[in-house]
C-alpha cells in the first residue's frame, strides 16, 4: 500500500461480507425458540410448570417451522445447521430435565436428579447422532420417512406426560411411588430417544393437495384453537397417538427393509454351481 493509502500489487482490503436476510431470518426463529427453552427454565425455577411445559412446547413448534423456513426461502447455511442443533439441545434436552426435576422427581433426589441427567445426556447423544447420519450419502431414499430413535422434540413433549396428567381435567396423585413410576417413565423416553427404534418423520406431509387446501387449513385453526382452550388436554392426546405410532413405524420399516433384501437377491448374480 502507497503513502495515500492505496493498495497495490492488486490487493484489496478484505471487508465484511454482507449477509442475505433469507440466511438470517432461519436463525432469528431458533434464537427465538433458544429464548423460549431458556425462559421455561426461568418459570419452572419459579414454580410456574404449566407455562414453562407450554414454553417447551412452544420451542418444539418454532424447531419444526425454521427447518422449513430455511428450505422455503433457500436460507439453508452450516451455522444455522449447527445453532439449531445447540438450540434443540437446550430446548429439549436441558429445558424438560430441568423443569421435570423442579416439578416433581426432586423428591427422590439423587435418583430423580439421575433421570434428569440421563435424559438430557440421552437428547444430546441423539442430537450428536442425527447430525452425523444425515451426511450419509448410501441411505435409501425411504429412509427419510423415517428417524433412528425417538426425536428430541418429539422426546421433550411425551417426557412432560406426567405434567400434562397433572394439570389436566384428569388429575394425578402426588406421592413417592408416582414419582418412582414418572422416573421409570423419564427414563423409558431417554432410552426410546438413544434406541435404533424406528419413528415415523412426518417429512411426507410438507405438502398438501390443492383440493385439500382448505379443509385443511380449517382443521389446522380448529385445532389450534382446541389447544389453547384445552391445552393439557389436547398435549396428552398428541402424546399417546404418538406413543401408539411407534409399533406401526416399526413395522413400516421393517416392510421396507424386507423390499430392500428382496431386491438385493433379486439383483445379485446367481452363484456358480459347483463341481460334483
Amino acid at each position: 500500500m502507497n503513502e495515500q493509502g492505496t493498495p497495490v500489487n492488486g490487493q484489496r482490503k478484505r471487508g465484511f461480507s454482507r449477509v442475505p436476510m433469507r440466511i438470517v431470518l432461519p436463525n432469528l426463529v431458533t434464537l427465538l425458540a433458544i429464548c423460549l427453552g431458556l425462559t421455561s427454565i426461568r418459570f419452572a425455577a419459579e414454580g410456574k410448570f404449566e407455562m414453562a411445559a407450554v414454553f417447551i412446547v412452544c420451542a418444539a413448534v418454532l424447531d419444526g417451522l425454521d427447518g422449513r423456513l430455511a428450505r422455503a426461502i433457500d436460507g439453508t447455511s452450516r451455522f444455522g445447521a449447527e445453532l439449531d442443533s445447540l438450540a434443540d439441545f437446550v430446548d429439549f434436552g436441558v429445558a424438560p430435565a430441568f423443569l421435570l426435576y423442579f416439578w416433581s422427581l426432586h423428591d427422590i433426589r439423587s435418583l430423580g436428579w439421575f433421570a434428569a441427567m440421563v435424559f438430557a445426556i440421552a437428547a444430546a447423544l441423539r442430537l450428536a447422532r442425527f447430525n452425523v447420519m444425515i451426511e450419509d450419502p448410501d441411505k435409501p431414499a425411504w429412509h427419510a420417512q423415517f428417524f433412528v430413535g425417538m426425536p428430541a422434540p418429539a422426546g421433550a413433549i411425551i417426557a412432560m406426560l406426567p405434567i400434562y396428567l397433572r394439570y389436566s381435567v384428569l388429575g394425578l396423585p402426588d406421592n413417592q411411588f408416582i414419582v418412582a413410576l414418572e422416573i421409570l417413565y423419564v427414563l423409558a423416553i431417554a432410552f426410546l430417544m438413544v434406541s435404533r427404534i424406528p419413528h415415523f418423520s412426518g417429512k411426507q406431509l410438507g405438502r398438501v393437495p390443492r383440493e385439500y387446501f382448505i379443509p385443511v387449513l380449517f382443521a389446522v385453526a380448529a385445532f389450534v384453537l382446541l389447544l389453547a382452550t384445552f391445552t393439557m388436554e389436547v398435549l396428552i392426546g398428541l402424546t399417546l397417538a404418538y406413543l401408539a405410532l411407534i409399533p406401526l413405524a416399526v413395522r413400516r420399516h421393517q416392510a421396507f427393509s424386507r423390499q430392500d433384501e428382496a431386491a438385493a437377491q433379486v439383483a445379485a448374480p446367481p452363484s456358480e454351481a459347483q463341481p460334483g
